[in-house]
C-alpha cells in the first residue's frame, strides 16, 4: 500500500474538530455506575496449561449490566504473595481471548497479565472466544460496529467499552496485584478499547495503544474502504437517511473523545500505510491526550502490522521506566 493519508509533518499537528455529544460524560458516568452495581469478580479458577514458568487462571468478571465476561489471568510461576504490576490487554477486532498459552509476553517480562475476551467475537481469526453477547440488535451490516448503532444506548460498542473499563476493576481485585500499577494495552480494536478504559477508569496508570481502531471515525469512513470501517459505509449505503443519527451515535465511542479525558502516561504507534486504522485517526487521538508524558512510534513503511516485535521491545522498556522492575 502506498502512502495515502496526510504527510507526517501535518499528522504531527493534526487536531481536528471531532463530533462530540454534549452528554458524553453523563452517558458514560451513568453507564459505568449501573455496571458498578455488580461485584467485579465472579470466578478465578486455576487452569492446567502444561507450562511450568507461568501460572494461569480462568477469570470471569462482570461487564456491562453485570454480564459475565471471560479473561485469562497469567503471572510468573512462584510469585504468589508478591504484588506485581498488571497489564490488562484487549484483543483485536474479530478475535477472542484464544487459548492461555498464546500471549505470554507480559508474564515473561515479570508482570501479571489479564487478557480480556471480546463479547460475541472470536469467530473471525485466532483460537476463538468464550464470551457471548446476550443482547441482540436491529438489522446491522455483517460484523459488530453497526449493531444497535442508531442509538448509543443500544449500541454494541457501549457494551464492549463498558466491559473494557470494568476489566480494570477486575484486575485490581485479583490476588497479588499492585493496583497502583495497572496498564491498559491493545492493538487495533484493542488499542481503541485501551484508550477508552484509560479515560473511564481512574485506576489506570499507563496506556499503550497501537494502531487503535475507533479514532476519528467520521474521517476514517471517508478515506478507507478497509474493514471494519467498511461495515459503517455498507450500513449507510442501505440506510440512506440515517447518516447523522449513526455518526452522532458513533461519537459516543470515538477514541478521540476518550483521549481528551486521558491524563496517564501513554505510548502510541501507527504505520503510515495502515488503511485499516488510518494514521490521521491515530494522531487525532494522540494529539488530544491531556498529558505531557506521551510518545508515538511511527513506522513509515508498515501497514496495520506496525512495528510488531520492534514495537513490543519498546513497549517493554517504556513500561519498565514507569512501573519499575516487577
Amino acid at each position: 500500500m502506498a502512502l495515502f493519508d496526510l504527510p507526517l509533518t501535518e499528522l504531527e499537528n493534526y487536531r481536528p474538530t471531532v463530533r462530540k455529544p454534549s452528554d458524553h460524560l453523563h452517558f458514560w458516568t451513568t453507564t459505568l455506575a449501573e455496571a458498578a452495581e455488580h461485584d467485579p469478580l465472579v470466578g478465578v479458577v486455576p487452569v492446567a496449561t502444561g507450562l511450568s514458568l507461568v501460572t494461569t487462571w480462568d477469570v470471569t468478571f462482570t461487564g456491562f449490566a453485570g454480564h459475565h465476561v471471560r479473561a485469562w489471568y497469567t503471572r510468573p510461576a512462584g510469585t504468589e504473595g508478591r504484588r506485581l504490576p498488571v497489564v490488562v490487554e484487549y484483543v483485536g477486532y474479530g478475535r477472542g481471548r484464544g487459548l492461555p498459552v498464546e500471549r505470554l509476553l507480559w508474564p515473561a517480562a515479570g508482570c501479571a497479565h489479564l487478557l480480556v475476551d471480546a463479547r460475541g467475537q472470536g469467530g473471525q481469526y485466532g483460537s476463538g472466544g468464550d464470551t457471548p453477547d446476550p443482547i441482540g440488535s436491529a438489522p446491522a451490516a455483517p460484523g459488530f460496529l453497526t449493531r444497535g448503532i442508531t442509538n448509543p444506548s443500544t449500541a454494541y460498542l457501549r457494551r464492549l467499552i463498558t466491559d473494557a473499563a470494568r476489566a480494570v476493576d477486575a484486575a485490581a481485585a485479583l490476588p497479588d496485584v499492585d493496583d497502583t500499577r495497572i496498564a491498559v494495552v491493545g492493538n487495533s480494536q484493542g488499542g481503541g478499547l485501551a484508550i477508552a478504559a484509560a479515560a473511564l477508569n481512574q485506576r489506570t496508570a499507563a496506556l499503550l495503544a497501537s494502531s487503535p481502531l475507533l479514532c476519528h471515525v467520521e474521517r476514517a469512513i471517508t478515506i478507507t474502504d478497509a474493514h471494519p470501517y467498511a461495515e459503517i459505509v455498507q450500513y449507510l449505503a442501505v440506510h440512506r437517511d440515517s447518516a447523522d443519527r449513526v455518526l452522532d451515535s458513533l461519537s459516543y465511542f470515538d477514541a478521540v473523545n476518550f483521549a481528551a479525558r486521558t491524563t496517564v502516561p501513554a505510548l502510541f504507534a501507527t504505520g503510515l500505510r495502515d488503511t485499516i486504522c488510518p494514521p490521521s485517526g491515530v494522531f487525532a487521538a494522540f494529539n488530544a491526550l491531556g498529558n505531557e508524558d506521551r510518545d508515538i512510534d511511527v513506522y513509515p513503511f508498515n501497514h496495520h502490522e506496525g512495528g510488531e516485535a520492534h514495537h513490543q521491545t519498546h513497549q517493554l522498556a517504556w513500561l519498565r521506566d514507569r512501573f519499575g522492575t516487577p
